[in-house]
């Protein structure tokens, strides 16, 4: 079983991906020092050391910068070309691509807005550089199964991020185009290059479907595919009615060949949304939690509530509103969670009457849910609730 140290000072949760595997060999940034405000399509550089890489740094208790050589090849540069100008509408009515109910999506709700980012385009283009109330970022790695979503901004910067066809522990790095930093899609980290060591902001996001997202957010909007939307290589399109990887979830396969050892204490394909907090951190599988209807725990100190909606769909909450720690329980056969006098939707963790009335829940969990060999890749102490 491959044991990494525990990433305890980063909160860091966790991915494999299967980024690149729809193209061939090419370049990608190197992480250099070179810079390049352009968001135009490059060449590629060349993938050795670079001379400006700042000294190793501790980044919890990984080493950074990461070495060239742990670095894999997943496809060229761009191969899998960002989007860079997104496009939105109520629905996919006058797309040349279906959007059904049970497709997944990854939500946001920032500022009162609420978009959705079906997983039919984010498999084949993997970024999303987008605008709400500030300059956001919404990645999706396939092979994990993971949704990071994060302020865009450095030291008062935007950045503008692509996908560099480089894999680090199975996992999608991204550059950004003004440094050419390459970036660690998990620990939203920059992992080589002139900003190495600097983190972006995290933000809230859901893995759900677009009927359950739509349903609970009625005015949400939902983003458009290419050529609607544009791409870092122009108005590119790919068959969004197409799954990439379609059976990649069930089957035990890891990754694309990176992965020497696995943590074999569940399948590795088995979805858990984990909680880090302090020096803890718990995986919470979908099979567990949906057979316990709700899960009431504290993770270091942090008490947290659990749950799955009638669909499938992992939220994990913080359970302490105004300094009281609340006790939840479940509406039979319902997403519907009771505590301190108040019943709460699972979907947006919104109290909707009661002594509660209007209150909201913390996420307990700054990624979405993903596959289990992903989490515990980064998390290799964690431990399983349930076992």
């Amino acid at each position: 079983m491959n044991r990494r140290q525990f990433l305890s000072a980063a909160g860091v949760g966790a991915t494999g991906c299967l980024c690149g595997c729809v193209g061939g060999e090419g370049s990608a940034p190197s992480g250099g020092g070179d810079t390049n405000a352009s968001n135009a399509p490059r060449e590629g550089f060349d993938a050795t050391d670079a001379a400006g890489d700042p000294d190793p740094v501790g980044f919890a208790n990984v080493s950074l910068p990461v070495p060239m050589d742990e670095l894999n090849r997943g496809a060229p540069l761009d191969a899998i070309p960002a989007i860079v100008t997104p496009e939105f509408d109520d629905d996919w009515a006058d797309v040349d691509a279906t959007l059904d109910d049970g497709e997944l999506v990854v939500g946001v709700e920032l500022a009162g807005e609420a978009r959705a980012y079906p997983l039919a385009v984010l498999n084949w283009h993997e970024i999303v550089n987008d605008e709400f109330d500030r300059p956001v970022l919404v990645t999706f790695c396939p092979l994990c199964g993971s949704a990071v979503v994060a302020e865009r901004v450095v030291g008062g910067d935007t950045r503008t991020f692509g996908v560099s066809g480089y894999l680090w522990q199975s996992d999608l790095v991204m550059y950004d185009s003004e440094s050419d930093s390459l970036w660690s899609q998990i620990l939203a980290t920059a992992i080589r290059g002139p900003l190495t060591g600097t983190q972006l902001d995290l933000l809230p996001s859901t893995t759900t479907s677009w009927g359950e997202w739509r349903d609970s957010r009625p005015e949400t909007t939902v983003l458009l595919p290419p050529p609607l939307s544009d791409t870092v290589t122009g108005r590119v399109t790919r068959d969004y009615d197409r799954d990439p990887y379609l059976g990649y979830d069930t089957s035990s396969r890891v990754g694309i060949g990176y992965n020497d050892e696995v943590d074999d204490r569940l399948h590795p394909k088995t979805r858990v949304v984990g909680v880090a907090h302090g020096n803890a951190a718990v995986a919470y599988p979908l099979p567990v939690v949906s057979e316990a209807s709700v899960v009431n725990d504290d993770v270091d100190g942090l008490p947290v509530v659990v749950a799955a909606s009638t669909q499938g769909t992992l939220v994990a909450y913080v359970r302490r509103v105004d300094g009281e720690t609340l006790t939840f329980e479940r509406e039979p056969g319902a997403d519907v969670l009771t505590a301190g006098g108040s019943r709460w939707d699972l979907h947006t963790g919104r109290a909707v009457d009661g002594a509660r009335e209007g209150a909201t829940l913390a996420r307990a969990n700054d990624r979405s849910p993903m596959f289990w060999f992903a989490w515990a890749d980064f998390f290799p102490e964690t431990e399983i609730h349930g076992e």
